[in-house]
């Protein structure tokens, strides 16, 4: 095996390892403890830049944390108070949310398609604070704590 694949496959399997040990986290609190909600798909996606590629800045705890937060609000925001049709309220949130994280600097890619999964499950305005703000908040003490303490990357860069 060459050292570029030998590099490779460090890489990957330290970003599926950590992923898998954020994700349980969310998991476990939302569904073995009596707190609520902790987990949203996009998370997922989170996780590839987060521990994947941590030097990126749509990976910088400012990009998550509003990038999820502004998204997730404007689907919030069709759902309950723009009244079209679904695939019309779809569409506009997501080029909205989109529009609003690259104006606002604070893109996260991960986080474009929260206002899918906020209109399609037809959320309240409480799923802004369960999952969207604790589990954004829960995954970016993870990715500091595990990228700056234990993989001793220089996260975040600012």
């Amino acid at each position: 095996m060459t050292k570029l694949k030998k590099k490779l496959l460090k890489k990957a399997f330290i970003a599926g390892f950590f992923s898998t040990l954020t994700i349980g986290i969310l998991a476990i609190l939302t569904y073995k403890s009596p707190f609520g909600l902790f987990i949203a798909a996009s998370f997922g996606s989170s996780m590839v830049l987060l521990f994947g590629f941590p030097e990126s800045p749509f990976a910088q705890p400012k990009n998550v944390f509003f990038g999820h937060l502004v998204s997730a609000s404007v689907g919030v925001f069709f759902v309950n108070l723009i009244p079209l049709p679904i695939y019309i309220s779809i569409a506009f949130a997501v080029g909205i949310g989109i529009f609003l994280m690259i104006l606002l600097d604070v893109v996260h890619p991960p986080a474009g398609g929260n206002p899918i999964l906020v209109i399609i499950g037809s959320v309240s305005y409480d799923y802004l604070i369960f999952p969207v703000i604790t589990g954004c908040i829960i995954i970016i003490l993870l990715a500091i704590f595990i990228n700056k303490l234990i993989l001793k990357k220089k996260y975040p860069l600012k």
